[in-house]
């Protein structure tokens, strides 16, 4: 078994966070929570996305967020971007990459953005494509790789479908979303190894919640396949609206903490990290659900 020496890990807490905690945070506040995260030592961040606010409100005036932090040489600073309007507010806003997302499910699809999996590609293309146009890197998310709330289980099959329309489109890399947070370890491996055989490795990254308590045991599986970029999202905020008793992303913190006790680098400091945790929490009235902050009283 040869883990990766190094990981990077994509901060989602301003976006997939707080867009599903029920109490708005102010721009001022969006902004400071992503400077403090700046000052980490994480080379990703999520800032927001361009979703109207009518549906996501905690998601509004994210171009006026993106304009006001501090950009941090060496941090990228991707925005969320769902349809056509969404670049183009992402282009006036000065955003340089983006992310699309599509789902594995036909239900899911349907009941999070009123549209199928083929219509949802209909509305991607004109996106990828005026990105690509200006050379504008482009992550891609699946949604429900290992089960659908509406479907139950979810075929790998059509999960590695939808990853390679992703990557036929203009994705560099793809982002696998265990959505409700019912995946494990086994499967996790299956779902990777088949999907390896027409993608490549280094252009996977996974995303697990941890409804089920199995997220972290999830990730060092994708590890010991070879995977070496991973989402979290730090005091694990957040979670999926449209998937009941999905709360919850993993944990930035415990899963630095796993990373670093495995020797594995990823450039980030756990004290700093640990203070955006306490700082985001607080703002949002809840418990910390950090088992590492927790422990360490923080």
């Amino acid at each position: 078994m040869t883990l990766p020496r190094t990981v990077k890990i994509v901060e989602v807490g301003p976006r997939d966070g707080l867009q599903n905690e029920s109490k708005l945070i102010s721009v001022p506040e969006r902004r400071r929570f992503i400077d403090m995260l700046s000052q980490t030592g994480l080379s990703v961040i999520e800032v927001g996305s361009f979703v109207s606010p009518k549906w996501v409100p905690q998601m509004a005036k994210t171009g006026d967020v993106y304009e006001g932090i501090e950009k941090k040489a060496g941090v990228q600073y991707p925005v969320l971007v769902p349809n056509q309007q969404g670049l183009e507010k992402a282009l006036e806003a000065g955003v340089t990459e983006i992310a699309v997302f599509v789902a594995a499910s036909e239900t899911f699809s349907q009941k999070n953005i009123n549209c199928g999996i083929q219509e949802s590609f209909e509305r991607l293309d004109p996106v990828v494509k005026g990105a690509r146009e200006i050379g504008m890197p482009i992550r891609g998310y699946i949604s429900c790789v290992m089960g659908c709330p509406y479907e139950g289980d979810v075929p790998s099959g059509k999960v590695v479908e939808v990853a390679e329309r992703l990557l036929k489109l203009g994705c560099l890399e793809i982002s696998l979303g265990d959505t409700i947070g019912v995946g494990t370890p086994l499967q996790t491996r299956e779902l990777i190894r088949n999907l390896s055989k027409t993608v490549s490795i280094e252009q996977m990254a996974v995303h697990f919640h941890d409804t089920y308590g199995q997220a972290l045991a999830n990730i060092l599986t994708a590890l010991e396949e070879g995977i070496s970029v991973i989402d979290s999202s730090v005091a694990g905020i957040g979670g999926c609206p449209y998937a009941k008793g999905a709360s919850g992303n993993v944990v930035t913190e415990d899963l630095l903490f796993m990373l670093t006790g495995m020797g594995i680098e990823t450039g980030v400091h756990m004290d700093k990290l640990l203070k955006c945790g306490k700082y985001i929490t607080k703002l949002l009235g809840i418990n910390p659900r950090s088992k590492v902050a927790i422990a360490m009283g923080d």
